[in-house]
């Protein structure tokens, strides 16, 4: 029933009031953590041993996407858990998250927002993302709309490549690269309906049956790490058929496959997904099916139009 109402307050409603549903949100959850400071809180050892526990190793690729305040009151806040997530990698692990400028749809955002700058259009996917995007030795990969920072071993070789791409999840995208570069994403209170943006390799990787981006690209202008301007283009998503998204659908699929472990990081619900398995178990499911985040139940390979 959740799920239902997110997808039909994401088609009908308009920016501005989906912006004042998330500040009432946001007002809420404040409060809570307010309470919690009172009582103490978590710090960053105790983070260290739950992402271990969860499965994090030393040497990880790991892509994260994060809501600080659903940890609960965090004992130095985001700088905390970046140190943990690093602390639990090593210095041999490459981290990851996603930087993108939009709260909303791309659409709209690029309407109004022509310009990305690499160095300074902040990151709207929570605080832990955009203090990691401003920390030392942090690169950050070129795409007006879905920029990944990392910092590591593999930071370049992940991020680089991304520039210029017609579509933000194709072969040469952080996304797919961490695929290939046998890593992790580890949802960090957050869900595949919120935060699934690993399940979109599967759009650009097939002959993909629905028309999930807009017809015509975007034209834009990115500013690169040296203050160069560039003109590039990028496709975005159909807001039509991103309503009709049900991603959270799909994780009974990686359950069964055995590619996810659940766990709980301070008072977060936690999922940290093996990215080579997510992408083969969704390979196989739509080869087989017809599986999608659109099409959680599958779909006769023939009606498929």
């Amino acid at each position: 029933m959740k799920a239902l109402l997110t997808r039909i307050l994401l088609r009908y409603l308009p920016e501005g009031a989906l912006e004042f549903l998330r500040s009432i949100l946001k007002n809420r959850r404040r409060k809570t953590l307010q309470r919690q400071q009172a009582t103490g809180g978590i710090g960053q050892e105790e983070l260290v041993r739950q992402f271990r526990d969860l499965g994090i190793k030393t040497g990880d690729c790991l892509l994260v996407h994060s809501s600080l305040s659903k940890i609960g009151y965090v004992n130095g806040g985001a700088e905390t858990v970046i140190e943990a997530l690093t602390a639990a990698i090593g210095p041999e692990g490459t981290l990851l998250m996603p930087s993108f400028p939009a709260r909303g749809r791309n659409l709209d955002y690029l309407r109004n927002h022509p310009v990305f700058d690499v160095r300074h259009t902040p990151s709207a996917m929570g605080v832990i993302t955009e203090t990691f995007r401003c920390m030392q030795g942090v690169i950050r990969s070129i795409h007006p709309t879905d920029p990944v920072c990392a910092k590591g071993p593999m930071a370049e070789q992940l991020t680089e490549g991304h520039f210029g791409q017609p579509t933000p999840y194709n072969a040469q995208s952080p996304f797919r690269k961490l695929v290939d570069a046998g890593g992790k994403v580890l949802m960090l209170g957050t869900t595949l309906n919120g935060a699934g943006t690993s399940l979109h390799t599967l759009e650009d990787a097939v002959n993909f049956p629905f028309p999930v981006y807009m017809p015509d690209a975007i034209p834009c202008q990115v500013i690169d790490a040296q203050g160069r301007s560039h003109s590039v283009s990028t496709r975005v998503h159909n807001p039509e058929y991103s309503a009709r998204r049900n991603c959270d659908a799909l994780l009974p699929y990686f359950e069964k496959q055995g590619v996810v472990r659940h766990g709980k990081i301070g008072e977060a619900s936690a999922m940290l997904f093996d990215a080579a398995g997510q992408f083969r178990v969704m390979l196989e499911e739509f080869n087989r099916n017809g599986v999608t985040m659109y099409t959680p139940q599958g779909v006769k390979r023939n009606s498929i139009a």
